[in-house]
């Protein structure tokens, strides 16, 4: 089982409440907070579509461009040693900080 769904670019989580027997999770990557739920996987699908086009619209009409989950920049704070040492070998291998994060994340990801 997944446990997230992309619609329109938008990627959402999906969490079950045994306590009160629903689906429900929110759009992750972005700081507005559009949430949805749904008893079933259907409607949980439906409601998550219907919250991300809402939200869409909504910027259309207020004339606002709508965050974009997952721009490809983030902050990373790591102890200032590994900062240092992370600089070092980029550097003796002929490689950009950026590269080198960009890379060491790609092999994690593919890796798990």
């Amino acid at each position: 089982m997944n446990n997230t769904m992309e619609y329109k670019g938008y990627v959402g989580s999906v969490e079950f409440s045994e306590e009160d027997g629903l689906f429900y999770g929110k759009v992750m990557g972005i700081r507005a907070l559009l949430s949805y739920e749904g008893a079933t996987a259907a409607e949980l699908v439906s409601d998550f579509h219907g919250a991300v086009d809402d939200y869409l619209a909504l910027c259309e009409q207020t004339h606002q461009t709508p965050e974009k989950a997952y721009k490809g920049s983030f902050n990373v704070r790591i102890p200032p040693e590994l900062h240092k040492q992370a600089v070092v070998y980029a550097a003796a291998h002929n490689m950009s900080l950026n590269n080198l994060v960009e890379r060491s994340i790609r092999q994690t990801v593919h890796a798990g």
